[in-house]
């Protein structure tokens, strides 16, 4: 997904003279086509996050479309004021674009995850939220945000789903059904996609068909694909690796108030993951597995 970054904004940045990228000594490497190619339009200020944000935001009051990229926790969290007073409360565009995702860092410890970015932004006006886990996604999404009224957040993960969605499909504010089904729906998020997609013959083997909805926009959302699918379903697992609070779980639950639903969830709780080891253990440590899936989905429909 790092590389599908360098590639969008080469091809991007060839032509329109006025995009601009700024990294926080990261990437700085696979940008060097992009450098190379549009002279005077790559910056590696270091790191010095809430800097990186302020540059961006006084280089899109001046007409161009600035790109800030570094690790999320350092993007996001570091950089909030940032976020906030330059670029939101003045009303500029401009787009985010971070590595690291949740726990893509888990070697690396507490100080390189980051939870709740996508909720850190969604909360504030004048943004827009993006997920994408394709390279695909990524370009089409980035090519329909990066000149418009809104500060855009990319989360990059590591994790590919690896399930390809048409380009004609990916639009801004739009969710993908990935599989039509009619017991339970199940929305995922990123690189979980995956283990939705996984679970389905097992489901099946126990006489539940499932539905599948991929988010790769968390805001705008689409609530109306949302109901349509839950109003044949009535029942659902969300699927995210982002905190319990202010995610896509939040989002769904809102959107769907009062209908008479049945939910369950698998993200990550209200304490900090264990500190290090590989993204696989996270993921199997915090139930972002197939078996999971499965017997929630069991229990849920059988309550």
């Amino acid at each position: 997904m790092r590389q599908a970054f360098a590639d969008t904004m080469l091809e991007v940045g060839l032509a329109d003279p006025g995009l601009l990228v700024l990294v926080g000594d990261i990437s700085h490497g696979i940008l060097q086509p992009f450098a190379k190619a549009c002279p005077g339009r790559f910056f590696n200020i270091g790191i010095l996050e809430p800097t990186i944000v302020s540059m961006a935001a006084g280089i899109s009051r001046s007409g161009l479309y600035p790109v800030a990229h570094t690790i999320a926790p350092f993007l996001i969290e570091r950089s909030l004021e940032q976020i906030k007073l330059d670029f939101c409360y003045q009303h500029i565009g401009g787009t985010l674009i971070s590595v690291g995702s949740a726990f893509d860092y888990a070697a690396l410890g507490c100080s390189h995850h980051c939870y709740d970015d996508l909720a850190i932004v969604k909360g504030i006006p004048n943004t827009q939220v993006v997920y994408p886990a394709m390279p695909n996604e990524l370009n089409q999404l980035f090519k329909q945000t990066y000149k418009n009224e809104f500060l855009t957040y990319f989360r990059l993960p590591s994790e590919k789903h690896g399930f390809t969605i048409s380009d004609n499909d990916l639009q801004i504010g739009e969710a993908i059904r990935v599989r039509e089904g009619n017991h339970i729906t199940l929305v995922a998020a990123g690189p979980q996609l995956k283990t939705a997609l996984k679970s389905i013959d097992e489901l099946l083997a126990k006489g539940i068909d499932a539905e599948i909805l991929y988010y790769p926009t968390y805001k705008p959302f689409d609530g109306a694909r949302l109901l349509e699918s839950l109003n044949k379903t009535k029942n659902t697992i969300v699927i995210e690796e982002h905190s319990m609070f202010g995610g896509l779980s939040d989002e769904v639950m809102r959107h769907s108030a009062n209908g008479g639903f049945k939910y369950d969830f698998i993200n990550i709780p209200d304490k900090f993951s264990r500190g290090y080891g590989s993204y696989d253990d996270h993921c199997n440590a915090l139930g972002f597995t197939v078996t999971n899936v499965v017997d929630k989905a069991e229990r849920l429909i059988h309550k």
